[in-house]
Formats: C-alpha cells, structure tokens, sequence
C-alpha cells in the first residue's frame, strides 16, 4: 500500500510542481532593487547619441509602494491616479510609469522585462524625435530628469485583465518625475556625455549623491485597499499541491481498508 501511496505523492508533486516553484521577489528585497536600478542606468548610460544631462537613476520606496499597490489590481492598464499626483506619491510633482506583464508566471525576469521596454528605440529616431510604433516605454526609462524609480512584481492566479484568464505576472515600475513631454527630447545630446552635469559624471550619467540617498517614507496610497494580496497568493499556491496530496493518500487510505465505503450528498 505505501508504495501505491508513494506513487500518488510523487505525481501530485510533479502536476504541481509549476505552481509550487514561484518565488517573485517583494519591493523590499534587496537583490530586485538592486537589479531594477541597474538595468535602467545600463539602459540611460548606453544611449546614442549620448546625453549630456542623463541623470543617475536611484530607488525611491514610495514609488515601489504605488507601483505595488496598483499592480496588486491585476490589470494590464497604466495607474488610473497619475494624474493625480498627489494621490501616487507624498511629494513628488509628477510620476510616470511603465507595465510589463507574461504568463505563465515562469516567465518572469527582471532583466527582460525592461528590456523589452528598452528595445522599443529600434522604432524610435532620436533626430526626428519621432516613432514608429510604440516608444514611449523606451523614453520613459531614459528620460533625462528622471532621477527615482520604484517597482513591483504581482502573481496574478485568476488572470490579468485586459491580457490573459491564464495566471500570469504583473510587473509595474514608476518614474519621478515623469517623462514623456510631448515635444520634448528625452534628453539632450550636444556636445557630448555629461557635458551638463552639476555634480560627478559616472558611466556617463549625472550623479548627485545628495539626491542618490534612500528615503523611507511612512506612507501608502489612499485607494489601496488590499494590503495582503500578494503573500497570501503565493500561500495559497503553496498550500494547493499539499492539500491535494493529502486528500489522494487519505482517499487511498480509506478505499484501501473499507472498499465498500461510499458517499452521497
């Protein structure tokens, strides 16, 4: 019998293994944020031409906290709120944002999610200030000004609106100030990188140390409403396959002693 059971353990297991292997890092965790502020710098200190006023790109946490509360939604829209900005974050003038989303949840990367977003300058021309198809990802995350950025990943296990019924991922980055201006460059590019700066020039960005410190800030949008969404998913992802195992051995279990036992409702 407990070889039978065994057998049952280990393909409920493996049907579910997809599920059970989740792991989608929180706005806290260090090596995301670490990773998000990298790849945009990668992305703003490679530009062509080169700028001459790219600012350096650091975290902002607040920006994190309304990037994950909207992404806590599920929807494959930007943030209703931004233009409201006092309602997306305590001091900024203006936020901007970008939205990446794949199923299945295996799918995501930190990395290749804004990448995707980065690649979007085949379609842009720099010269003519102009697009092709769509840019405006791309711009956001070299946006000269833009100096704070803050980002958050969802597990979405009933689908994304507007995207998918299948469970998916939602990742979502905010941007101070905000990009974008229509008519505006993203940045500047004569006379070569740096050329503008105010503070030390550093792979070809502009750095000023006493806007790269880290604030913290007691403070979450007034329309967030769910504060648990997100552990409480991956917990309940977790939970199903072991549940499931047990319901097999204990079915098993009692099949295997009382074969004349049934049920009725």
């Amino acid at each position: 019998i407990w070889h039978a059971v065994e057998r049952l353990l280990w393909a409920c297991i493996i049907l579910d293994s997809g599920v059970r292997s989740i792991s989608l890092p929180e706005i806290s965790d260090l090596k995301f944020i670490e990773e998000c502020v990298k790849e945009h710098n990668l992305a703003r200190s490679s530009v062509s031409p080169p700028a001459t006023d790219m600012l350096y790109m650091t975290w902002d946490e607040a920006l994190a906290i309304t990037a994950k509360a909207w992404a806590k939604r599920c929807i494959f829209d930007h943030n209703i709120y931004l233009k409201d900005a006092s309602r997306v974050h305590p001091t900024f003038p203006s936020v901007g944002e970008n939205i990446w989303t794949a199923y299945p949840p295996s799918q995501f990367n930190t990395a290749k999610a804004i990448k995707r977003w980065v690649d979007e300058v085949k379609d842009y021309s720099y010269q003519e200030n102009s697009c092709n198809k769509v840019c405006g990802h791309y711009t956001q995350v070299v946006w000269a000004s833009t100096y704070k950025v803050g980002c958050a990943v969802q597990l979405c296990p009933d689908g994304i609106k507007h995207f998918t019924n299948e469970k998916g991922v939602l990742f979502v980055c905010n941007y101070a100030t905000a990009g974008n201006i229509i008519g505006q460059h993203p940045y500047a590019s004569e006379g070569g990188a740096c050329l503008r700066c105010s503070g030390t020039c550093e792979n070809k960005l502009c750095r000023k140390y006493q806007v790269s410190l880290v604030q913290c800030y007691n403070w979450s949008p007034d329309w967030d409403t769910s504060d648990t969404s997100s552990s409480s998913s991956v917990s309940v992802l977790i939970a199903r396959p072991v549940a499931l195992s047990f319901t097999f051995i204990t079915a098993y279990v009692v099949h295997y002693f009382y074969p004349d036992a049934f049920c009725y409702e």
